[in-house]
């Protein structure tokens, strides 16, 4: 699971490279899914099947109440509720992603989110 979750954020970054925002946006919202899915596993067993970012967040503070930082403060949570939206949004509706936003989510992802929930 932890690999296919990095394979997600490797292939966000490449097709940020060449252009295809709607999809890139969509591997960010996978990769960030399944990366918490594989932590809460290792750490607290087998999780509710939720897709829901937030939802999957709300879990963490009952393992390790630092991670509430996620949710309490309201740029993460917003970049969390975009990328929540982008996992509906770029498959199923007429939503296109610009490249400023997919760069303002990856960025998002690098620096806050990833160091936040891996190995925590």
């Amino acid at each position: 699971m932890r690999k296919r979750a990095e394979a997600f954020l490797r292939n966000a970054e490449y097709l940020l490279s060449v252009g295809g925002c709607d999809l890139a946006m969509f591997n960010l919202e996978q990769y960030c899914q399944l990366i918490l899915k594989y932590e809460l596993l290792v750490k607290v067993g087998p999780t509710p099947g939720s897709r829901s970012l937030v939802e999957l967040v709300r879990l963490l503070p009952k393992v390790e109440p630092r991670l509430s930082a996620l949710l309490e403060d309201d740029e993460s949570f917003i970049m969390l509720t975009k990328l929540e939206d982008a996992y509906v949004g770029s498959r199923y509706l007429p939503r296109r992603y610009g490249e400023r936003e997919v760069r303002l989510a990856m960025r998002f992802v690098r620096e806050v989110f990833r160091p936040a929930v891996e190995g925590f």
